[in-house]
């Protein structure tokens, strides 16, 4: 997260081991055995672990060299007084937790309560801050956060029973995105199939650079105005920009002799691609005014597969990943969207439009839900015939800096985000849905229905009327 924050004002810290495991050891004081914990829990280098049963894995390391000025200095001063970076700035409450706690922000800023208001915090002093007792102090116990790129967690059950609130609405589907390219625009659509991998053809190809290494929007943002759309029927992916002619990608697997198969790295994970050739990368370099190449996921089960173990699980259900960070799907709420929209403005001191603000966040799946950020409480759901595993929350980068319809970036987004949730850049959760058990069968469609089943120990409310009961 301070990795993520840090690049916003340009800056470029080392985070993590630095490449040696000695020196974390020495400096965080750590044991072998401590180390082999953290690789048994899936830690490796490079990945975004910071925390292993509530211990840090690694540290944030901001160097000087010969080439430094006392400008360069200045600048990370102003960047820590801008996010307010201190070990006593306790964290908002989440809405299961009612003791109330107090934020130390600038009165500028606004942050949520418990009670889902938005209200003005007061501005507290330095001074104040080093008298603030810590966090264990004034919360009771406190409990580590798990990682958030931990191994996807147990399959979905097939006995849990969705449980309704007291009096809540229906939630359902409201929109369904999928990204055929990873990092360019979105397709919008009312319904697509479901295969083993999440949505169709949900990020199957990217672009790389001349290195063959894949290229987002944090390097590129004008990849967000690279528009691709999948028609079904005749097979074929058609890309757009502005100021180019259309081109045209076929969808069927092009894996014979003539293509390239070549190695590619997605967040630290190997997958198996091939190249799309030399027409279409020629009109990717000329709109984005680099050399680059468009990539696809190749669909040879012989080669090494994309895939999150599942813990508990036998190696035959790992869940088979596309060109995806994560999981096969990201899910946000558009009552989580409102609530935030709120803060922001407020904070930009000018409207932000909805519509905008849920393309930002790169979502497959959109609901409406009555309750603001009630998608974190969930374990599982069900959407008409697909059930889906809740692995975990979406903690955020850059990107959502960037508006995704003109490639402009705006770093308040994501520092408003840190403020409005506590110090934490998390908005959505990650879903995965079992291997199905025959090909391409299921569709996901606008305006389902959600029916969600709630962590354990989460206060459920009976339902009231036969009307607000839940089937599993």
């Amino acid at each position: 997260k301070v990795d993520s924050m840090a690049s916003l004002h340009n800056i470029h810290v080392r985070t993590g081991c630095f490449c040696n495991t000695g020196a974390c050891q020495m400096h965080l004081d750590i044991s072998n055995e401590d180390i082999q914990r953290n690789l048994q829990a899936g830690h490796v280098c490079g990945d975004n672990i910071d925390l292993v049963d509530g211990r840090p894995t690694g540290s944030v390391r901001i160097s000087f060299g010969y080439m430094s000025s006392f400008e360069d200095a200045q600048t990370f001063l102003n960047f820590i007084i801008a996010i307010r970076l201190s070990k006593s700035d306790p964290e908002i409450p989440s809405q299961s937790v009612t003791k109330t706690t107090t934020e130390s922000v600038p009165d500028e800023h606004l942050s949520f309560n418990n009670t889902d208001k938005l209200s003005p915090i007061l501005q507290i002093s330095d001074g104040e801050l080093r008298n603030i007792p810590s966090e264990t102090e004034t919360t009771g116990s406190w409990q580590p956060p798990e990682p958030e790129t931990e191994s996807i967690r147990a399959a979905v059950s097939e006995t849990a029973v969705p449980t309704c609130r007291k009096g809540g609405k229906p939630i359902t589907v409201t929109k369904i995105y999928l990204y055929p390219i990873k990092s360019c625009s979105a397709f919008e659509v009312t319904e697509w199939p479901v295969g083993n991998q999440g949505l169709l053809y949900d990020r199957n190809w990217m672009v790389v650079n001349q290195n063959g290494v894949c290229m987002t929007q944090k390097q590129e943002p004008r990849l967000c105005l690279v528009n691709p759309s999948i028609d079904l029927k005749q097979k074929i992916m058609v890309i757009q920009a502005e100021g180019m002619d259309p081109i045209s990608v076929s969808l069927e697997d092009n894996t014979g002799k003539e293509a390239v198969i070549c190695e590619s790295k997605v967040c630290s994970h190997r997958v198996k691609t091939y190249d799309c050739g030399e027409r279409i990368a020629g009109w990717l370099s000329a709109f984005l005014g680099r050399p680059c190449r468009l990539i696809r996921q190749s669909s040879d089960m012989k080669s090494k597969s994309h895939q999150k173990s599942t813990k508990g699980l036998s190696p035959a259900t790992n869940i088979s990943l596309s060109l995806v960070n994560e999981a096969q799907y990201l899910l946000i709420n558009v009552a989580s969207i409102l609530q935030l929209r709120e803060h922001i403005s407020a904070r930009l001191k000018e409207p932000l439009e909805t519509e905008e603000l849920i393309r930002r966040f790169r979502a497959n799946i959109v609901i409406s839900a009555p309750e603001s950020f009630e998608e974190e409480e969930w374990a599982e759901i069900s959407i008409g015939a697909l059930q889906f595993q809740v692995v975990g929350p979406c903690s955020r980068c850059q990107i959502i800096c960037i508006d995704q319809q003109s490639g402009e970036r705006n770093k308040e987004i994501l520092q408003s985000l840190s403020a409005a949730r506590g110090r934490k850049t998390n908005f959505g959760i990650y879903l995965m849905n079992q291997p199905l058990r025959s090909s391409f069968s299921d569709i996901l469609s606008v305006g389902s229905q959600v029916l969600p089943v709630l962590k354990e120990n989460t206060e459920i409310q009976p339902p009231t009327s036969s009307e607000e009961k839940c089937s599993g």
